[in-house]
């Protein structure tokens, strides 16, 4: 299909029997970041495996938060968003150590040095959480994630609340700063291989 036949972008919530979509669509637009490579280093298994990892927090995030999607005409999804509300304090679903351990096998302590590092940098003032962004590759500049942004961002402006994520590159900081985030101290925060990841804070528009 080509561009001049793509209908402009609406947004909707997921519905709960699309999570597992979700997660796949998040997997496979971020297949080629560094981090998704020091959680899971054989490139054969990655995709897979890290879509069973976002799956599980979407899962979460579907009922902690917000789920949205841009429907792609040929089907899936031009743009995802996962937003978890940080307003109160996030409830780990049941069970939820023992599924991922299932799913990822002998890279769970990757995964449990992942989730320490997030934990203890992550503030603890009350806001909204962008923690997945992911744009379906052949989608990008469009302004989708934009669009997905501005839908929640709108909402949290009324409110007073402000949001924060972690960028995973120097491009997507960039990108985020249009957006209202600003650099936070500390910035970057480290995987034990020196991977980085750069926090982020949007305070709400007057």
């Amino acid at each position: 299909m080509s561009d001049a036949a793509i209908p402009p972008a609406r947004i909707r919530p997921a519905r709960a029997d699309e999570i597992a979509a979700v997660g796949a669509q998040v997997s496979n637009s971020f297949d080629d970041l560094a981090a998704d490579a020091y959680l899971i280093p054989v490139p054969a298994d990655r995709e897979r495996l890290m879509a069973a990892f976002f799956t599980l927090e979407t899962e979460n995030a579907f009922r902690q938060g917000r789920v949205e999607v841009v429907d792609h005409p040929d089907g899936g999804y031009a743009a995802v968003a996962v937003w978890f509300d940080r307003t109160q304090p996030l409830a780990e679903p049941e069970g939820y150590m023992e599924r991922l351990a299932a799913a990822v096998g002998e890279h769970i302590d990757r995964f449990g040095e992942l989730g320490e590092l997030f934990e203890k940098n992550h503030p603890a003032d009350p806001h909204w959480h962008l923690a997945f962004l992911a744009v379906r590759r052949g989608e990008q500049s469009r302004g989708l994630g934009g669009l997905l942004m501005k839908n929640v961002h709108d909402g949290l402006d009324a409110e007073g609340l402000p949001a924060y994520l972690e960028a995973t590159n120097p491009d997507n900081v960039r990108l985020y700063r249009r957006y209202g985030y600003q650099d936070m101290d500390p910035f970057e925060m480290y995987l034990p291989d020196g991977t980085a990841f750069y926090r982020m804070w949007r305070p709400p528009a007057s």
